[in-house]
């Protein structure tokens, strides 16, 4: 039984059992109380610690989380994390995406692509004083923008003195506070082993954000650097990166009431807007990202229906389209079962109330109207800037504009070129250009770009941007062949296409693009003062809120501290940890969802047909009694755990038969995307699992933590131990990981 003083199951016993917050590390240490109630065995102290085991085996992708598992650089992520260096391998004579692929040693892995990246955080350090403490309040709007960039540039140039490490500069409470976090960043990353589509993908957009699921999403990747042991471009000489730490690997799971452990760099939360920006989300901004999102998918099928080459290459974008999409729709759905705007607007009563019950607090009040205002200013254009960024969505028009960009910038002393076109930031750029071919082709770009150009051109003429329809030639009347007839030109005459044909404008003059030919090149000259004056207006924009919102969100912080409440940032990609229990949840009236599902379930909705296609050796393997040490007759909670629930007050746990190997499982850890990937632990820090999805009921909690209903859905470690060791014949990794039991 978990070891609790009775003092403390008093405490338990009055308090609220809820698991929200994505904490940064170094909030874990006051928070010992709360791992000791959810049963985490490690010290919240250690867990705080950078250099330290667990959080020194946790890596970021740029965009998804991962883990360290082996001595030998081996990292284990979700499968649709490493999506995009599947594709990247793949063909429509060898597509690894639908096969599955797998190295059996080193020399068989494979370039996950130029553009992917391992990141290692070793350091975060408060610097708001020197991004924000010296700025006068008088400086508003652009120019406090500008001053903000200026002091995070010089930062983010002397803490990357030396090239192995990538640094960046992050608010945090929106802009009231300011981290710098310096990371190793490893420039070789290979593809070891991704399952077949058909495991990773299993249910594919039907079983999106829903449960029960019986989803494979892992794969495996591997960090190289030189023989000196430093990051390095890929070369065939490069030897795998030996880690600080590696995650030990939890042969035994989990079971329902399990107390876990979730580290990863979450993307992006809105916890603490307002009532205004929720409702402007639910009735303007996420429709027209749903019909954004269709239209690209639908346009994609159409262009890639007979090709299948191309179908590959934008199998990546399709996917992750399709769950954003998905995302979206979960959000509008969720707003109408739970009416968020009304929570948060009684929430907002309250704190306003306590704004206006002592007049020390008038300059939070003051805050609170600046922003909105501010927001409603904001609102008013964003439709506008939606539709005309998708206006401009075709690869080689992007590539032009980033490519003369740079050249703009490059005219400049490098302190002062905007971020994104830095030296730091030229080989990035570079293999931007260069990941372009593998999921690029002109007819379907083509389609793309004349698709959401007619989507465009459907506003009215005060919306439009009419410098870019002056550059273009367009015109509302104009039908599907007229726009493909206006458009195909920039195809057929440009060099954009090709990797060399764009790596050749790197570091050409000025004059040299504004005397182009290039019908993409001399478009992106024709928008560029246009463009440049809207970045500068949000510029502007961004300026005023850059003073409004930390204020507000003072009167936030300060409003919970009298209650008595800790208060964690909204999410915004940088290392975070959460934490809760491996528990079921009520989904609707009568409908109580269990927190394991398994192979059983996964077989028993198997059709065959994609997407619920199991692989006829996974299906064998389990009918032939192949289970190793992974068949569980039940993975409920034990009488101890039930003990303390009827001590002070949770739901008894119900003991079931189970009888299966464990495929997916359900905790109350606080998540959203850029958790993708993220390692799931058990008290001591074993893994037991990958974090990968939400459920449909949780999307919401981007926007509000609903302790009752939030899950998210991971992938079980033994389903995966599982499928290396009885499917796929992985034993070679198997080896190299740390399993115990």
């Amino acid at each position: 039984m978990k070891k609790l003083s009775l003092l403390t199951l008093a405490v338990l016993a009055t308090s609220a059992f809820a698991d929200e917050g994505q904490w940064q590390p170094h909030q874990l240490a006051d928070l010992q109380a709360e791992f000791t109630r959810v049963g985490i065995e490690l010290p919240a102290k250690q867990v705080a610690q950078l250099d330290q085991y667990p959080l020194n085996a946790v890596v970021g992708l740029g965009y998804c989380s991962a883990s360290f598992v082996s001595p030998k650089g081996l990292v284990v992520t979700n499968h649709h994390c490493a999506y995009g260096a599947i594709q990247n391998n793949s063909t429509a004579q060898k597509n690894l995406i639908t096969e599955g692929f797998l190295a059996k040693n080193f020399e068989q892995e494979l370039p996950a692509g130029p553009q992917e990246r391992l990141y290692i955080t070793e350091q975060v350090t408060d610097v708001t004083d020197n991004v924000i403490g010296t700025l006068s309040a008088d400086l508003t709007g652009k120019a406090r923008y500008d001053a903000i960039e200026n002091n995070r540039k010089q930062l983010i140039g002397e803490c990357e003195s030396d090239a192995n490490y990538r640094c960046v500069v992050r608010s945090f409470h929106h802009g009231m506070e300011y981290f710098m976090i310096k990371q190793l960043m490893i420039k070789d990353v290979r593809l070891v082993y991704a399952p077949s589509e058909a495991i990773g993908n299993y249910g594919g957009d039907i079983d999106n954000y829903e449960y029960p699921r019986h989803t494979g999403d892992f794969s495996f990747v591997r960090a190289y650097v030189n023989k000196e042991g430093k990051p390095a471009e890929y070369s065939k000489d490069n030897v795998p990166y030996q880690p600080k730490s590696w995650l030990k690997v939890s042969g035994s799971g989990v079971k329902q009431g399990d107390g876990i452990i979730l580290a990863g760099y979450p993307g992006s939360t809105s916890r603490y807007r307002l009532t205004d920006e929720i409702v402007y989300a639910n009735d303007v901004a996420y429709p027209l990202e749903v019909e954004t999102y269709n239209l690209f998918i639908d346009t994609v099928e159409r262009a890639t229906e007979n090709n299948p080459e191309a179908a590959v290459k934008y199998a990546s974008r399709v996917k992750s389209t399709n769950n954003r999409l998905k995302k979206r729709l979960g959000l509008l759905d969720g707003f109408k079962v739970t009416d968020i705007a009304a929570i948060k607007a009684e929430q907002e009563a309250q704190l306003l109330a306590w704004m206006k019950a002592d007049i020390s607090r008038a300059e939070y009040l003051a805050s609170y109207d600046q922003l909105k205002s501010l927001l409603l200013k904001m609102q008013g254009t964003q439709s506008q800037d939606l539709l005309y960024s998708y206006a401009q969505n075709s690869d080689l028009l992007g590539a032009a504009s980033r490519l003369y960009r740079l050249a703009k910038e490059s005219e400049k002393p490098n302190a002062a070129r905007k971020i994104g076109y830095q030296e730091r930031d030229l080989k990035m750029i570079e293999s931007g250009l260069k990941r372009t071919q593998t999921k690029f082709d002109s007819d379907v770009d083509a389609k793309v770009w004349q698709a959401f150009l007619a989507l465009y051109l459907t506003q009215s003429e005060q919306s439009r941007i009419s410098a870019f329809d002056a550059a273009l030639g367009l015109n509302p009347s104009m039908d599907e062949a007229a726009l493909a007839a206006l458009i195909k030109p920039y195809y057929a005459d440009t060099a954009l296409n090709t990797i060399d044909g764009r790596l050749a404008w790197m570091g050409k003059s000025v004059a040299e693009f504004e005397q182009s030919n290039d019908p993409f090149i001399k478009l992106a000259v024709a928008l560029y003062q246009t463009n440049l004056k809207r970045e500068e207006e949000s510029d502007e924009l961004s300026g005023l809120l850059a003073q409004a919102r930390p204020q507000f969100m003072k009167s936030i912080i300060a409003y919970n501290r009298e209650q008595g409440r800790p208060v964690y940032p909204d999410a915004n990609g940088t290392l975070r940890v959460t934490y809760g229990s491996v528990d079921g949840y009520p989904a609707a009236d009568g409908v109580y969802k269990t927190p394991f599902t398994s192979v059983r379930g996964l077989i028993a909705k198997n059709t065959n047909t994609v997407p619920f296609n199991a692989p006829a050796n996974l299906v064998a393997a389990y009918n032939n009694k192949q289970y190793g040490d992974f068949y569980y007759q039940t993975l409920d909670a034990t009488p101890e755990q039930g003990w303390l629930c009827s001590l002070v007050g949770c739901e008894q746990p119900k003991v079931s038969e189970f009888n299966s190997i464990p495929v997916n499982f359900l905790s109350s850890a606080d998540t959203t995307g850029g958790n993708s990937g993220s390692p799931v632990m058990n008290g001591r820090g074993e893994l037991v699992g990958l974090n990968f999805d939400s459920t449909y009921e949780s999307i919401t909690k981007d926007w509000y933590f609903n302790a009752k209903i939030t899950r998210a859905i991971h992938v079980d470690i033994r389903y995966i131990l599982w499928l290396m060791s009885e499917v796929d014949n992985a034993e070679n990794l198997l080896a190299e990981m740390d399993v115990v039991k």
